[in-house]
């Protein structure tokens, strides 16, 4: 799925790979832009230095260790879903005047 484009009931996705087979998956550059849509499930998110905001969508790995903003932990904004760590959740992470909220995706009816 890695460089595929899908469209799911209107929006589109960018599917990105982890940079290795544990789960760590870099945001860059102005690839952070539009929603991005992990290729498995996440050890760490990382948007990494120069992005300012991005949207992604993961499921947690059982041995997920955050999200973090140019290598170091986010930010949480407060009211944001606590991650399960259950390999099945899925999860949208949105960075954002340097804070990332993170929400559970609600399944479509």
């Amino acid at each position: 799925m890695v460089g595929m484009t899908l469209n799911l009931i209107g929006t589109s996705f960018d599917v990105i790979a982890s940079k290795n087979v544990d789960g760590d998956f870099d945001v860059t550059g102005s690839g952070a832009a539009g929603n991005k849509l992990v290729n498995q499930p996440a050890k760490t998110i990382d948007f990494k230095s120069g992005v300012t905001s991005g949207t992604v969508y993961f499921v947690a790995s059982y041995d997920f260790d955050g999200i973090k903003v140019a290598g170091s932990a986010a930010t949480i904004a407060d009211g944001s879903a606590t991650v399960k760590n259950d390999g099945a959740t899925l999860y949208k992470a949105v960075l954002a005047d340097s804070a990332v909220t993170i929400t559970a995706v609600s399944p479509v009816a």
